[in-house]
């Protein structure tokens, strides 16, 4: 064969083949070992492969492929023209085929040899790029076997570029083996340009982070990479890389990665002006905390002169309306560049414009002080300095704008009276416990001389139930309904309910049609079968499609398919909402092939989860025209979602029902269903246990101190007419509830993971829902847990009585870390206040008193009732307000925030006309001192008293 005809003749591999060699692996005898064998030091079985005939070149590479002989591809790969390689595709692609989702021992090394025959046989660059970059082989060995860069090297140069520019393109994979080395040594090995794509930059610099044993510093290791000055500045473009660009690797100076960064720009491995304009730039971007925190460390190790920072001012006063850490740094160094005089007077007002508008005090107090310190430095700038000061005259905090006010009277009198008019017109926007000493120092008057006391409450409107909507009309429509439920994230509680209906109706009115729809959603969602380790959930409806089409056989044939009670959708993790839900979805997987009922009874009428009583009597006369007796926990579960309020009309109608099924429905329509329980306030305080060695994760509870909820359950429910009762599952929904440890560590786990879908079993007892759910709620609070905040809206729109529990979680919603479970929680406070369901009284008192014992921190909570109240619901805020201030007032007045929720309380109480002294406000604005909830507290006294 020539070396025209051959394309590796003449390389490193050609050379190796002899001609003895090429004819023993033509004629197909091959020794060689599979990857699996290769790396563990054991011959594999099969590995020896003799024919008694010859065989051809391309018959030999398919079946050392199929025998996993990976070490052997190169060699076999060399000896085949560009014809016989592109004849090897087919073979080789149904090779693909057959292993592809296969993950055994067998299946892995077959696809390494694949894998490096494949990348060999593919004479154009994108075809090989292609193959090698495929999904099929991500996660396998094949992926750093040497053989592949064997199979590589031995190719023209060109092509090698080709394919490590394409694989360099490429997405990284989610999991599983890079080609990165791959790339890296042909870009070494052939000096091309660097891909500077950001899969191969990420891995790059991953790279830096996985040395083990003597290693030389970060700086170290990138001076000497030649990659360094083409791939570095790119890395200000990756996102989410702080976490691990943060990691200090040593002690050693230069070991972490704005140390290193530092000294490479200062030994000119790097352009100094360079890497600060892109670190600037960076920073302006935005992103994630971790990121920007980074690069202004970065900032810091390069430490830029004042000169460099001055011809960059723009960008410092454009970063002041970045996060906290990212202005606070820029608000540092533009104030030390106006000290210097190295920036005009038109920065110095463009920055207090953006800063002095910002919620955190700490920088708006900063920005005074370099205003205070710029009038006092130069007095011919005192006019822009109070104007500028002028613009905190609307911020939030009353105590922010006392200070302002503090610095435009100290240069008012530099400023002259030129000023005077704009001052005026900013000071409307003050509180109006600070309008007399603006009207003393600006000469005129400033807001009306009385609050609105016809002040008009400002709530959302009541929200409306959102019917469900009429049933889905087609089995296709059925099918398309279940797989969008099935791909959605958070399925919502109609989406849930029409699907399983609708499997229902339509297994009743055409099981044919209905199967065959759905063949194509089992396809793709096939049944897993039981092993359960996570709890029941709405995408479980999945099991009653696929006992629809008869690939899952129905609950109560696994007595005698796998064993006496045993569950194909419990498992030992099932929450009791998660045994209610399987419970219906079993009874339904088994009336669709058996009883084949033509709808089901607890379908909801509204988004709620709440059923309609007319309706409920409706469905059971259709029950009885249709001569089917409706399941256990279709109809409990029904009865459930009944409203306690039903008209005489409908109730007369249950009462012509003769079947055992209407005569229990009529019973619990009559006399209203479940009563409300009583709510018992407990403070749970468990203390250091007796016994020691507990887990580090478990002590936090020694700690604890919760304001709690007990209830007496319902025991075995209401007996109807005929004895009949609520099945076990239901009964434990509303068992008896108390605090204590086994309740906190159920709450706690990570299946436990409430939903709308729980709420709506229980649609009209939210306090019940609220007693035992309380401890997830108080963990957003006490703890800094995520993501409780969400269910209070759904129980603020529910229905039954609002007492204890729902305003204790309510309080904790308030009080919780985590802004969007705060925003919830005032959602859900403006929901009960706007149906009248709000006890402020009640709430107020629960506020003072878990801010009392730790549980609510005062300043999430400010934040919070400021959010309320900033909507236009003053008097709401006050109501909650002003029965907490004696518990918050007798407490330890030194705790933080505690003057915002006493500010905000004077601000509600004087937009309200709120009169009448509290006898502990009063008390605290007698003492001595300055401090900013006595001052706080004097303005509260003066605004309640009477001035009639």
């Amino acid at each position: 064969m020539s070396a025209v005809e051959n394309p590796v003749a003449g390389s490193v591999l050609g050379a190796l083949l002899t001609g003895s060699a090429i004819e023993e692996l033509v004629t197909g005898i091959v020794v060689g070992e599979s990857a699996m064998g290769t790396a563990a030091g054991e011959p594999v079985a099969g590995s020896v492969v003799e024919s008694s005939e010859p065989v051809g070149p391309v018959e030999a590479l398919l079946q050392a492929v199929r025998e996993g002989c990976t070490p052997q591809i190169p060699a076999l790969v060399a000896v085949l023209d560009p014809a016989q390689r592109r004849a090897c595709l087919p073979g080789l692609k149904a090779v693909r085929q057959e292993i592809r989702g296969e993950w055994s021992n067998v299946a892995n090394a077959r696809a390494g040899a694949l894998l490096v025959a494949g990348a060999g046989c593919h004479v154009g660059p994108a075809g090989a790029a292609t193959w090698i970059g495929s999904r099929d082989f991500s996660g396998r060995s094949g992926a750093v076997h040497p053989a592949l860069a064997q199979v590589v090297e031995a190719q023209p140069v060109e092509w090698q570029i080709e394919v490590a520019t394409r694989l360099a393109a490429r997405p990284a994979p989610s999991w599983g083996r890079s080609f990165y080395p791959l790339i890296e040594a042909v870009v070494r090995r052939t000096g091309c340009a660097v891909p500077e794509t950001e899969p191969f930059v990420r891995e790059w610099l991953e790279r830096r982070f996985r040395h083990s044993g003597a290693r030389p510093t970060l700086a170290e290791d990138l001076r000497a990479d030649a990659f360094t000055p083409a791939l570095l500045p790119r890395v200000f473009e990756l996102a989410d890389i702080g976490g691990m660009l943060s990691w200090r690797l040593s002690p050693r100076p230069g070991d972490v990665f704005a140390e290193a960064l530092a000294e490479l720009a200062a030994g000119g491995v790097l352009d100094r002006a360079d890497v600060i304009d892109r670190c600037l730039a960076r920073l302006l971007r935005g992103g994630r905390t971790a990121d920007q925190r980074l690069f202004v460390d970065v900032l810091l190790a390069l430490a830029p002169t004042p000169e460099e920072y001055a011809a960059r001012a723009r960008d410092l006063v454009a970063l002041l309306d970045g996060p906290s850490t990212v202005a606070g740094h820029a608000q540092g160094v533009l104030a030390g560049l106006d000290e210097a005089g190295l920036i005009e007077l038109e920065l110095l007002g463009e920055a207090s414009a953006v800063v002095l508008f910002r919620a955190e005090k700490k920088l708006v107090r900063a920005q005074l002080g370099w205003l205070e310190k710029a009038a006092r430095r130069s007095p011919e700038r005192a006019g822009a300095v109070v104007l500028a000061a002028a613009g905190a005259f609307g911020h939030a905090d009353s105590g922010v704008q006392e200070r302002a006010l503090n610095v435009v009277a100290r240069h008012l009198k530099a400023a002259g009276s030129a000023v005077l008019p704009e001052l005026r017109y900013a000071a409307e926007a003050l509180n109006l416990v600070h309008h007399p000493r603006a009207t003393e120092l600006f000469g005129a008057p400033v807001g009306g001389d009385d609050p609105d006391t016809g002040w008009n409450e400002m709530l959302p409107p009541v929200p409306e139930p959102r019917p469900l909507g009429a049933p889905i009309a087609s089995a296709a429509e059925v099918a398309e309904e279940l797989s969008a439920l099935l791909a959605a994230q958070e399925p919502e509680v109609a989406d849930f309910e029409r699907v399983l209906d609708g499997l229902v109706r339509h297994a009743h009115r055409d099981r044919a049609a209905l199967v065959e729809a759905l063949g194509p959603v089992l396809r793709v969602y096939p049944w897993n079968g039981v092993g359960r380790w996570q709890d029941c959930g709405p995408r479980d409806v999945l099991y009653v499609a696929a006992a629809v089409a008869g690939q899952a056989p129905p609950h109560r044939l696994w007595d005698f398919l796998g064993g006496k009670g045993r569950s194909p959708l419990r498992g030992q993790n099932n929450t009791v909402h998660g045994h209610v839900l399987a419970a219906r979805l079993e009874e339904a997987a088994w009336q669709v092939t058996a009883t084949r009922p033509p709808y089901l009874l607890a379908t909801p009428t509204d988004a709620t989860g709440a059923v309609d009583a007319a309706v409920l009597v409706e469905r059971l006369v259709g029950y009885r025209a249709a001569g089917v007796t409706p399941g256990q926990a279709d109809l409990c579960a029904a009865l459930l979602r009944v409203g306690p309020t039903v008209g005489g009309e409908v109730i007369r109608a249950a009462e012509a029902l003769t079947r055992p099924a209407g005569r229990w429905a009529a019973a619990w329509l009559r006399t209203g269903g479940l009563p409300a329980q009583p709510s018992e306030r407990v403070v749970f305080a468990p203390g250091r246990g007796s016994r020691h060695g507990h887990a580090y994760g478990e002590r936090w509870w020694e700690d604890l101190r919760r304001v709690a909820v007990a209830q007496p359950g319902i025991d075995a429910g209401p007996e109807g007419p005929g004895g009949e009762r609520l099945a076990r599952e239901f009964v434990a929904l509303l068992d008896c509830t108390e605090p204590g440890m086994n309740r906190i560590r159920a709450q706690t786990r990570w299946t436990w993971q409430p939903s709308a879908h729980w709420a709506a079993m229980l649609p009209w007892h939210r306090e019940e829902l609220a007693a035992r759910w309380l401890d997830w709620f108080a963990s957003a609070a006490d703890r800094d847990e995520r993501g409780a905040g969400r269910l209070l809206p759904v129980l603020a729109e529910a229905g039954g009585p609002a007492g204890l529990a729902l305003h204790l979680v309510l309080a904790y919603g308030l009080g919780a870390r985590h802004t969007e479970d705060r925003t919830a929680a005032v959602d859900a406070l403006l929901v009960l206040a706007a149906r009248g369901h709000l006890d402020g009284a009640l709430l107020g008192r629960e506020l003072g008193a878990l801010v009392d014992c730790g549980a609510v921190k005062p300043t999430r909570l400010s934040r919070a009732l400021a959010l309320a109240a900033g909507t236009g619901a003053y008097g709401t805020v006050w109501s909650v307000l002003a029965p907490a201030l004696p518990a918050l007032l007798t407490g330890d007045q030194t705790v933080r925030g505690l003057g915002d929720l006493v500010a905000l309380a004077a601000d509600c109480a004087r937009r309200t006309g709120a009169r009448g002294p509290i006898e502990e406000v009063t008390a605290t604005a007698a003492k001595g001192g300055s401090g900013r909830v006595v001052k706080e507290a004097r303005a509260l006294r003066d605004v309640l008293a009477d001035r009639t």
